[in-house]
């Protein structure tokens, strides 16, 4: 049996009629860049993460990048985020001249810890006294929230702007103690991607970024246009950020089927959870599950589980091991940022961050997607078992 991380083609064949349909409507249109489509997918995915403000961009990336630039963060300021987390979070920061500082994850959701998080704050302060750190980069790994009632109260006490990336958690909900939040829709801007892999994703690159402010959301559409306030009249430089019409299309297809997806990656999360503590290996040590610590809070989407994230003994050999038995699998992520070599000015070493070095040497992910079939789950884990029995 062939079972691979992700199968966009089985997604892509049960929505052909709908997608072909309103592809070919964008392509009558000639209608290509920005537009209706773009228009009302904002509203779609504003309304979806409780903003009232979004704006289409090209990409996740893009997303984080301008909303940095409409924050004004530049030479001179620092941002604070996590090391564990794929390489745009911190690559934005340092693309508009600003410094990322790090600190270290919660091993059990692998997001920013907010106790590391106010820890490292107060050291680079006290290292860096003419640094101005300006924001917060919390993650939402893997589509599980960061816990943002404590990182936006850090936020508050210490003048700090806070940018959700939420590239991997579309529709997450947070708990809150003021009620359910929506992944990206809690902090002063959000980030979203639809890059083909995501749980909404399009046929190419393509984000949003969300704010609640009415000011910040003006300038964040200037800056989507290269600044442009008027036609061919520029307040200041901002980028081409604008998102393609045919995306649009296809992601507000794809948005209707979103809840059933979402359930479905939940139902398959709950049911490895079953298949791996009946196999033995959970209680032997072999595989720790991922935890869903938003469960009993009555969120309904308390997890989108993005990605399947198991850590696992001798990861490496059976990462091996699954792909000689065709089982797809992907390691989110092998080097945490703080030892990436192009950050190694920054003065970070190993042993810096233990919990997210520790969580890059035994991170894997399973397949998970809404059209895995109940045999092929059953296929992944056997395998697992099969390599732990040997």
């Amino acid at each position: 049996m062939n079972v691979p991380i992700l199968n966009l083609k089985a997604q892509y064949e049960g929505l052909k009629p709908e997608i072909d349909a309103k592809v070919l409507e964008v392509i009558a249109s000639q209608y290509f860049v920005l537009g209706p489509e773009v228009e009302a997918l904002e509203k779609e995915v504003g309304a979806l993460s409780g903003a009232a403000h979004a704006v289409g961009v090209s990409s996740g990336t893009d997303a984080i990048l301008v909303a940095l630039m409409a924050l004004r963060l530049g030479p001179g300021d620092a941002v604070l985020t996590t090391p564990f987390t794929f390489f745009a979070t911190a690559g934005t920061i340092a693309r508009v001249g600003a410094r990322p500082v790090f600190a270290d994850i919660d091993p059990v959701t692998f997001n920013l810890d907010p106790v590391r998080a106010e820890e490292a704050l107060a050291s680079f302060r006290k290292k860096q006294p003419g640094i101005r750190v300006k924001a917060i980069v919390p993650v939402h790994l893997y589509g599980q929230c960061a816990d943002m009632d404590k990182l936006m109260a850090l936020a508050g006490r210490e003048g700090l702007a806070v940018v959700e990336d939420a590239a991997q958690a579309v529709g997450a909900d947070y708990p809150s103690a003021s009620g359910f939040r929506k992944a990206g829709g809690y902090g002063h801007v959000g980030a979203l991607s639809f890059y083909p892999t995501k749980n909404l994703g399009g046929f190419g690159d393509g984000g949003m970024v969300m704010t609640n402010d009415a000011d910040l959301g003006l300038r964040l559409r200037k800056l989507r246009v290269h600044g442009e306030r008027d036609r061919y009249y520029y307040d200041e430089i901002g980028g081409n950020f604008r998102l393609d019409a045919l995306q649009a299309a296809v992601l507000r297809v794809k948005l209707r089927h979103l809840p059933e997806w979402q359930k479905n990656r939940r139902a398959l999360a709950s049911a490895y959870g079953r298949k791996f503590a009946e196999t033995g290996l959970v209680d032997r040590g072999f595989v720790v599950p991922p935890a869903a610590v938003y469960q009993s809070s009555g969120a309904a989407e308390y997890h989108t589980f993005h990605q399947y994230v198991i850590r696992a003994k001798d990861r490496d050999k059976l990462l091996v091991f699954l792909r000689e038995k065709s089982v797809g699998t992907a390691i989110f992520y092998p080097l945490p940022l703080h030892l990436q070599k192009c950050f190694a000015s920054l003065g970070y070493r190993e042993g810096d961050f233990p919990a997210a070095e520790k969580a890059a040497g035994e991170v894997l992910a399973l397949p998970i997607y809404a059209e895995l079939k109940p045999d092929e789950q059953d296929y992944v884990v056997a395998r697992i078992a099969e390599f732990y029995s040997g």
